[in-house]
């Protein structure tokens, strides 16, 4: 799943891509996806309707993002929320300049074919079609008619502040932590206190601080608190700024990897030689994630 540095790349690209045009079309070939956002959720075809009907004809006018989701502002008022999930594709093809750009967990038929099996939703736009691909399926997009309905929904109500933004400071992150229980990893992954973090970065900025993810949170110094609040801030903001990690699947919507894979101390390196002090780094579990570190830097 993209992290919060692959998901600001997306959008900036997007901005790029779609800003200014109208929808003068909107198919959906998966009711499912655009009829909610639980994993047991069932295809509605009222869902479907109202989302054709809802943003056809309006123009996109901005995307902004919260945590690693998607909101796409159109006229009107009008609100799109999208989640990529696992693997969810968002491929635009300029029909003037026959140019094709793609973001999201590349699949390989969208690069030969468009629509394929994997499209689900397709905005057919003034310039172009922007197509939205997802081979599992997790993903979503859901339609409301004005802020409030939107608001209403309380999507990030249980989500913390995002890394870069000003109110995550020192202060917020020593309180929050001293009320929370669990394995620091685990903690910093729920979303709770700080968001747009996944395995990736939590890996790494427990890294760059020193601290074993399966510490318990409560157990932290101030000092280590302070080196771990340092590492988010400068490696989520050194992430975003070359494009994110792209490992596994992910891409731009340029095509291009993100470029901080290269940078990686620890995450997917199990069993190599730590940067820092050349002892094999080794491999645990927490949550169900694998986790890596190394046992005699981290403490």
């Amino acid at each position: 799943m993209p992290e919060l540095p692959e998901v600001e790349n997306l959008r900036i690209g997007l901005i790029k891509a779609i800003i200014g045009q109208k929808i003068k079309n909107v198919k959906v070939q998966k009711p499912k996806l655009v009829s909610g956002k639980g994993t047991l959720r069932s295809a509605s075809e009222k869902k479907k309707i109202e989302f054709i009907r809802g943003i056809k004809g309006e123009q996109f006018v901005d995307i902004e993002r919260r945590a690693k989701n998607l909101i796409f502002k159109l006229s009107h008022g009008k609100i799109i929320l999208v989640h990529l999930k696992m693997s969810g594709q968002f491929v635009y093809k300029n029909k003037i300049q026959s140019k094709l750009i793609s973001g999201g967990h590349p699949i390989e038929l969208s690069e030969k074919e468009l629509p394929n099996k994997h499209t689900h939703v397709i905005f057919e736009l003034e310039n172009g079609t922007l197509y939205y691909n997802d081979t599992r399926m997790f993903g979503y997009l859901l339609y409301y008619p004005n802020q409030k309905s939107f608001e209403v929904e309380n999507h990030f109500i249980n989500y913390g502040l995002e890394p870069l933004s000003k109110d995550f400071n020192l202060k917020y992150f020593k309180k929050e932590l001293k009320n929370k229980k669990g394995k620091i990893k685990a903690v910093l992954m729920d979303q709770k206190i700080v968001t747009g973090l996944g395995n990736i970065y939590a890996d790494e900025s427990l890294f760059e601080a020193r601290i074993r993810p399966d510490r318990n949170s409560s157990s932290l110094s101030m000092l280590e608190v302070e080196n771990l609040y340092k590492a988010i801030i400068r490696i989520i903001r050194r992430a975003v700024k070359v494009g994110g990690s792209s490992v596994a699947t992910y891409r731009l919507l340029d095509q291009t990897r993100g470029n901080y894979a290269r940078e990686h101390k620890v995450y997917g390196k199990a069993g190599k030689l730590c940067t820092h002090c050349g002892k094999p780094l080794a491999k645990t579990t927490i949550q169900g994630r694998t986790t890596i570190f190394c046992p005699r830097c981290q403490k």
